[in-house]
């Protein structure tokens, strides 16, 4: 038997790590381990920044280090992505003139109903408009992505150094539609980043149905990293507020205070949605000091001996898919 090597041992490790995460999970979203853990989406619909010339980076320590060009991302720029990555990806071949296999690409081929059902949204021709436009934006927008340790990026950049290896390029390459109509057909192809995860397996699964339950922008904003960790059963206020943007640790008291509120207000939210069976907010130290995180429990045990369905890692050869 030949031995697998470092990099496919580690590959397989991954894929097993995935499985065992689904939870029993109805048609989920699997999207890369670094979209479901960062806080490149701001938790809000409205007031984004439409500056061409936005430059902002998103750190959660120690899962991901994003800087986001092009304009402010927000909820509804992550509720299309988790409806596409809900949809499946298929991975195609491409051919050159000497007919030659010169790469490959992964696209989402839905129709436009899909899409807004996928998302939880009335099949409506207003609401189409919406997801063409919000997917523009999303094409609009480079993510520049490092994939070193935080570490490792945070002493670069105080030395004035680029930070570490990474990818810098769209999440969509490309949209194309044949109408307006509902039953239009849609297909969006992934730009080369979600590309490259999606071969190296670097994945996880997340709960769409909780997802598109939640009513709040922050409860959205921490479901995915929360219900992607199977064996984590809390989270500090210290990486909650990071996924948001922001460092509760330098906050006044009373912006303090008010982002403990909207924490129990989200996980409340959570749990009203079946993601989550109880949480506690617990405290710990002395006045200013105290520090905070939240205890929960998932109200789905984790499937370890589900399958993944092919389609979810789909390739060209099992599926039959033609060449492009």
């Amino acid at each position: 038997m030949t031995e697998l090597s470092d990099a496919e041992v580690a590959r397989l490790d991954r894929l097993a790590r995935t499985r065992a995460n689904m939870r029993g999970r109805r048609n989920p979203a699997v999207l890369p381990s670094k979209l479901a853990r960062t806080a490149a989406f701001a938790p809000r619909k409205h007031g984004l920044s439409t500056d061409a010339d936005f430059v902002r980076t998103y750190v959660v320590k120690p899962h991901a280090v994003v800087e986001v060009r092009g304009r402010e991302l927000g909820t509804r720029h992550r509720d299309a992505l988790i409806a596409l990555f809900r949809l499946r990806a298929k991975r195609f071949e491409t051919v050159g003139e000497n007919g030659q296999v010169k790469g490959s690409v992964y696209r989402t081929d839905a129709t436009w109903r899909d899409i807004l059902k996928a998302s939880g949204l009335t099949a409506h021709v207003n609401n189409l408009i919406v997801a063409l436009r919000i997917l523009e934006e999303l094409r609009s927008v480079t993510m520049r992505v490092f994939t070193g340790t935080y570490d490792a990026y945070e002493t670069a950049v105080a030395k004035g150094r680029l930070p570490s290896a990474g990818w810098s390029d769209g999440l969509i390459g490309s949209i194309n539609w044949t109408g307006v109509n509902l039953d239009s057909e849609v297909s969006v192809t992934y730009g080369e980043w979600v590309r490259r995860t999606f071969e190296t397996k670097n994945l996880v699964s997340v709960s769409a149905d909780v997802y598109f339950g939640l009513k709040g922008d922050f409860a959205r904003a921490w479901w995915p990293y929360i219900d992607s960790q199977p064996n984590h059963h809390y989270i500090t206020l210290e990486t909650l507020s990071e996924m948001v943007g922001r460092d509760y640790r330098t906050e006044p008291s009373k912006k303090r205070a008010r982002f403990r509120e909207d924490v129990v207000s989200a996980f409340n939210d959570m749990v009203r949605a079946g993601g989550l069976a109880e949480f506690e907010l617990e405290a710990s130290g002395p006045g200013r000091t105290k520090s905070y995180r939240v205890i929960y429990k998932h109200a789905l045990p984790t499937a370890k001996q589900i399958e993944l369905s092919d389609e979810i890692f789909a390739t060209q050869g099992e599926l039959g898919l033609p060449h492009l």
